[in-house]
């Protein structure tokens, strides 16, 4: 098989590490955005003069203006003056600025690398629909912003999630191809101890990003904000209206899927104790366990607190963590296969 990498191994590494934390930091600042109440304070898509902030007072009125006609001023923030305003639109601002600059620093090396046939054409490949995938992103983004900007000051829960799956599908593609980088070649394992480790590993890991794109629809609909009890929610296991009200349905999924979590990778752990030792993945796993530990103490807590902004925050820097985690531990069961 052509290698990957033709030259400039440890620059490559060095710049798609760069991105992957980039993008990290971009997923955490919208996390922000969304949760301050932030979010809505632009209400124009401008990718190109949009770069540069309001610079004097008058521009700093009309930005102002264009927010005021907007449903979140008019139903939410009619009270509000222009030096509150600044500070929900810096979050949405760098937010929308960051994004530009990721695609900057992703482009120019792409470009640099493909020139100097750094990398295989396979490679290269894979790398311009990360780069794709983020161009779509941004509009992404946009259409999930406008959805709150007609009537209702919320944005569409469906969008929200929609743009949270792709940052991490960003995020995990750039994960992946650090690790195709990084990687040095592993021996296999036996077939009759790899097929159940890997199968198992692939469910676990599907069951923890749906559990992701859940996270993201409660934020979305404030779905936290109902039944603050834990492990009952208001005394029952099964709440009245489970399947007819979308706040409890997606609030009993987002509980019972970290459960199924947790103990779902205690159990592969476990049924697959034979293979991790012999791939010496002991060490990974006990991370992994620690950071589910954390994640679901914190989402406990948020529950409990009805969604605090630090701790709603700290639920989703430890979600990304897991899964960065998580994919680094399905990348290393793949290839003790391959």
């Amino acid at each position: 098989m052509t290698p990957l990498i033709h030259r400039d191994r440890r620059a490559i590494l060095l710049w798609l590490m760069a991105c992957a934390l980039l993008v990290a930091m971009m997923v955490m600042i919208g996390g922000y955005t969304r949760l301050s109440g932030s979010g809505l304070s632009i209400t124009a898509w401008k990718p190109i003069h949009g770069t540069i902030p309001p610079l004097d007072a008058q521009e700093w009125r009309e930005e102002f203006a264009a927010y005021q006609a907007s449903p979140q001023y008019q139903k939410v923030n009619r009270s509000m003056t222009l030096e509150e305003f600044k500070i929900i639109f810096w979050p949405e601002y760098i937010h929308r600025l960051l994004g530009r600059i990721i695609g900057a620093v992703f482009f120019v090396p792409l470009i640099f690398f493909a020139a100097r046939r750094s990398f295989s054409a396979r490679f290269g490949w894979r790398l311009a629909g990360i780069f794709a995938l983020g161009g779509a992103q941004g509009l992404i983004g946009w259409l999930m912003v406008a959805s709150g900007l007609v009537d209702d000051p919320q944005v569409s829960a469906v969008r929200l999630a929609l743009h949270l799956g792709v940052a991490f599908a960003i995020l995990g593609m750039m994960v992946w191809a650090i690790m195709d980088v990084s990687s040095s070649p592993r021996r296999r394992e036996s077939i009759r101890e790899w097929i159940p480790a890997y199968a198992g590993m692939t469910i676990w890991f599907t069951l923890l990003c749906l559990q992701i794109i859940l996270g993201a629809l409660m934020a979305g609909m404030h779905a936290g904000l109902v039944y603050n009890t834990w492990p009952t929610m208001n005394g029952q296991f099964l709440p009245d209206g489970l399947l007819a009200d979308n706040l409890t349905f997606i609030q009993f999924l987002h509980r019972n899927i970290a459960v199924l979590v947790a103990v779902g990778f205690l159990f592969w752990w476990y049924f697959n104790r034979e293979y991790v030792k012999n791939a010496h993945l002991g060490k990974v796993c006990a991370r992994i366990a620690a950071i589910i530990a954390a994640q679901f103490t914190l989402g406990v807590l948020t529950l409990l607190y009805s969604a605090p902004l630090k701790l709603a925050l700290a639920h989703q820097a430890v979600a990304l963590m897991l899964f960065v985690a998580a994919l680094g531990l399905l990348h290393k069961v793949m290839s003790h296969g391959s």
